[in-house]
């Protein structure tokens, strides 16, 4: 058995990258704790994973954006999304002021 705690050991200042903690993963199915401070997508590139996507944001704010929609998605705390496989996808902002933490379950799609 294993466990922790989602908001233990988040960073005190700003990361280069995000921290990405693979929390489960196995076949089929891998689960994510992400922490973002300030950290967007580069200019021009965009998410497009094999897998289905569900993400929720557990603290501090982000703005979403995703190719076949005309204006971005604002998510702060609680909000949740399930982007779908191959769904081109980017971040445009998460705060710099505060850990912005995402809880991200990517499983296979149905058939």
């Amino acid at each position: 058995m294993t466990g922790g705690n989602l908001f233990a050991a988040l960073p005190g200042a700003s990361l280069c990258e995000e921290m990405v903690n693979a929390l489960v993963d196995v076949p089929g199915l891998r689960i994510e704790r992400i922490v973002s401070t300030g950290q967007a997508t580069p200019p021009g590139e965009w998410y497009q994973g094999a897998r289905d996507e569900w993400v929720a944001l557990l603290a501090g704010a982000a703005r979403l954006r995703f190719e076949d929609e005309a204006r971005e998605r604002t998510l702060t705390p609680g909000d949740w999304l399930r982007i779908p496989a191959h769904a081109r996808h980017r971040v445009e902002w998460t705060d710099p002021a505060r850990p912005t933490v995402w809880l991200a379950v990517h499983f296979d799609p149905s058939p």
